[in-house]
């Protein structure tokens, strides 16, 4: 097993399962990465048909609120992140693609740092049906900064509180972010008792 492969298995083994499906997608995900397939895109967009995502959360810890783009090819309200490409490290992924997407350097600075909090393993809803293995990270921001964001990409960026969030249709949203956001809120409450 490669060394790049051994450290996507144990930011997954890292991971606490917020639910029976976290669960299920953390089993999977490990059995995925055991099994020799590849696990990078190779090529746009869906080759293989399953392969690896960086998902990166801007949170402000002080208004308790987070960063969702407006992504134009999903037609949703995401998190900023990207695909892993051949051989890079998932860390390494966001901090490219926090510069790619956003002109920013990701800060690991929130109570989660370099850990993955959250994994999903999701069929995407656009014409390319493929499935994304995402790794979820925190990494803190600030609504109060302006951003430059990749036009080709987005339509825009907006932060959300919590609850925002949670009262918006799931069919805005990844369809994982509800539980996300229960998780996040739930790790954040942990920490503060």
């Amino acid at each position: 097993m490669s060394i790049t492969r051994q450290l996507i298995k144990q930011s997954v083994k890292s991971i606490d399962p917020f639910d029976d499906i976290e669960s299920t997608h953390k089993l999977d995900v490990l059995k995925w990465v055991d099994s020799g397939l590849p696990i990078f895109r190779i090529s746009k967009p869906d080759n293989p048909p399953k392969h690896l995502v960086s998902y990166f959360v801007l949170l402000d810890m002080t208004n308790k609120s987070i960063l969702l783009i407006d992504h134009i090819k999903a037609k949703s309200w995401l998190p900023t992140g990207g695909h892993v490409e051949i051989n890079e490290d998932p860390i390494d992924a966001v901090m490219r693609e926090a510069k790619e997407e956003l002109q920013v350097n990701a800060k690991f600075d929130t109570p989660f740092g370099k850990n993955p909090l959250f994994i999903t393993v999701t069929k995407t809803k656009n014409d390319n049906v493929h499935t994304d293995v995402s790794l979820w990270y925190v990494i803190s921001g600030s609504s109060k900064d302006v951003y430059k964001f990749d036009t080709k990409e987005m339509n825009g960026y907006k932060w959300f509180s919590f609850n925002d969030i949670l009262a918006m249709d799931t069919n805005l949203l990844d369809p994982h972010m509800h539980r996300f956001v229960n998780k996040l809120m739930l790790a954040l409450r942990s920490l503060d008792a």
